[in-house]
C-alpha cells in the first residue's frame, strides 16, 4: 500500500501534471466546494463521468489544491476579542475560548492565529514567522498562501518535536511565486564573539536583512519569569537576574521589553540572533499570540512598545487584561 505524500511534496508533485490537468483539477474544485455544484452537475458541464469528477476532486486534496478546515464556533469570544480590541487600542483581537481538554489550548490558538495570518496575507508581502512552542504547534495550519516571501524572524530553541516551522518553510519555497529565508541558527548562543560571527555569516545576514522589509508578522510573547518564556528556562540564573534587575517583565523573538514597552538591553540581547525591536515596530500588521492569565503583564509592555496589531489570546488572558484596565 503506497503512503500518501507529504505536504511538502505536493508541489512537486503538481509540477509534474501538464498545465491542462492542472487547470480542470482547480476549475472541478472551484465549482464544488466554492460554487456548491453537484458532482452530477460538473459532470454534465464537462461531459465526463460523475465517478471520474469524485476521482479529480479526490486527488486535488491529495495535491494540497483543496485544503478543508473545520471552524467550531464555540471555540471563539467576539464580545471578548471586542472588548479586549478596545481596551488596548488593537485593530484587532481574536479571544480562544478553552478547549475541555487543556491540553489542546496550544493547537487552538496556532489555528486561529494561523487564520488570522492567511486573512491579512495579500500577494506579494513579505510575511515574518517567528518562534516559540505555540507558534511552532501553529505552523502545521499555515495554509496555502498567494506569492510571497517569507522570513524566519529567529533562530531556534532546540526543544524535543519543534520542527514544524522548518517543515512549513521547506513545503512553502516549493510553491510557485514564493520565496523563503530560513534562519539556521540557535537563537540564542553563548557568547556575544559567536553571535556576532554568525550574523556576518552571509546567508544569516540576508535573511536578517530581510527583516527591515516586513509588510506582516506573526511573534509570541512570553513573561520574563519562570515557565512563561521559553527563552527563559534556556539561560542561566545570571542572565535571569541581571534581565529582571534591568526591568524585564515580557520577552518577544528574544527580546526583553520593561513595564514601558522600552527595550531591555543587557548580554542576553548581545547573544540574540533574531530580528529587532527596531524592525517590529515598522511593521506595519504584527500579530502577537499569548496564553495564560499570567502573561497580562507581559502583553500590556508588549502592546505599550508599538510592536504588536493584533492579538490572539485565550480567554483566561482576555479576562484578567480587562480587569486589569477596569
Amino acid at each position: 500500500m503506497s503512503k500518501q505524500p507529504a505536504r511538502h511534496d505536493t508541489a512537486a508533485l503538481t509540477a509534474q501534471l501538464d498545465d491542462s490537468d492542472l487547470d480542470a483539477l482547480v476549475a472541478i474544485a472551484t465549482a464544488y466546494y466554492r460554487d456548491g455544484k453537484s458532482k452530477v452537475e460538473i459532470a454534465a458541464d464537462r461531459g465526463i463521468s460523475r465517478f471520474q469528477v469524485a476521482r479529480m476532486l479526490s486527488d486535488a486534496a491529495r495535491l494540497g489544491i483543496v485544503e478543508i478546515q473545520i471552524h467550531d464556533p464555540r471555540s471563539y469570544s467576539s464580545s471578548l476579542g471586542d472588548a479586549v480590541a478596545d481596551a488596548l487600542g488593537l485593530r484587532r483581537a481574536v479571544v480562544v475560548q478553552p478547549p475541555s481538554d487543556p491540553a489542546h489550548l496550544i493547537d487552538r490558538l496556532g489555528q486561529a492565529s494561523m487564520e488570522l495570518l492567511a486573512s491579512l496575507a495579500t500577494p506579494h508581502m513579505t510575511i515574518g514567522l517567528s518562534w516559540s512552542r505555540t507558534l511552532d504547534a501553529a505552523a502545521r495550519y499555515l495554509p496555502s498562501l498567494a506569492p510571497c516571501t517569507v522570513v524566519q524572524l529567529v533562530g531556534a530553541l532546540q526543544l524535543r518535536g519543534s520542527q514544524h516551522l522548518l517543515q512549513v518553510l521547506a513545503r512553502l519555497d516549493g510553491t510557485p511565486g514564493t520565496h523563503t529565508w530560513p534562519l539556521y541558527t540557535p537563537l540564542v548562543v553563548d557568547e556575544s564573539s559567536t553571535a556576532i560571527d554568525l550574523r556576518r555569516q552571509p546567508e544569516i545576514a540576508e535573511t536578517l536583512a530581510h527583516a527591515d522589509q516586513l509588510d506582516l508578522a506573526m511573534v509570541a510573547i512570553g513573561a520574563w519569569t519562570q515557565g512563561e518564556s521559553t527563552v527563559w528556562a534556556k539561560v542561566d540564573e545570571n542572565v535571569r537576574r541581571a534581565a529582571g534587575k534591568a526591568g524585564a517583565i515580557a520577552e518577544i523573538s528574544g527580546r526583553l521589553l520593561d513595564r514601558d514597552g522600552k527595550p531591555v538591553h543587557t548580554d542576553l540581547d548581545k547573544r540574540t540572533i533574531g530580528v529587532s525591536v527596531e524592525q517590529l515596530v515598522q511593521t506595519p500588521e504584527v500579530i502577537a499570540v499569548a496564553r495564560g492569565a499570567s502573561r497580562a503583564d507581559a502583553v500590556r509592555a508588549a502592546v505599550r512598545s508599538g510592536i504588536v496589531t493584533s492579538l490572539v489570546i485565550d480567554s483566561a488572558l482576555a479576562e484578567a487584561i480587562l480587569a486589569s484596565e477596569s
